[in-house]
């Protein structure tokens, strides 16, 4: 699925959220930000914000948009953990997110180790001294 958003000075934020009951793995992957027209020539700050392992709230930026000198970034799939927010922290666009959702639904689970019975193993072949 492909995700676009744009952040501009009224809309300075977006959330990209899953249905917590969905029991598929998701995977969001930001390809290209970039000013978009009507834009000023002013440095604008795109921020990701998003949890840590520890499950604290943290703010990355990762681009820096201006439009004389960098008005594109390609962030070649850059891959985040829904939920995410990306935030306009500086600057008043508009500023065009691009990207795709991934959806990946998981298997049943019961697949054990001991269901295999040794029939089932491959054989390796006894590794041989070598010849002098």
């Amino acid at each position: 699925l492909l995700l676009g958003c744009e952040l501009t000075a009224s809309t300075k934020s977006y959330t990209f959220q899953v249905d917590e009951e969905d029991d598929s793995d998701h995977i969001l992957a930001l390809s290209v930000v970039c000013l978009t027209d009507g834009a000023k020539d002013e440095c604008n700050v795109v921020e990701v914000v998003g949890r840590n392992h520890e499950n604290q709230e943290i703010a990355v930026p990762v681009a820096n948009l201006k439009l004389s000198c960098q008005p594109l970034l390609s962030l070649d799939n850059f891959k985040l953990q829904p939920p995410v927010t990306f935030r306009l922290a500086a600057g008043s666009g508009p500023v065009h997110l691009a990207g795709w959702h991934r959806i990946m639904h998981r298997e049943d689970a019961s697949f054990e180790d001991d269901d295999l019975s040794e029939e089932d193993e491959e054989e390796l072949p006894p590794i041989m001294p070598a010849k002098k």
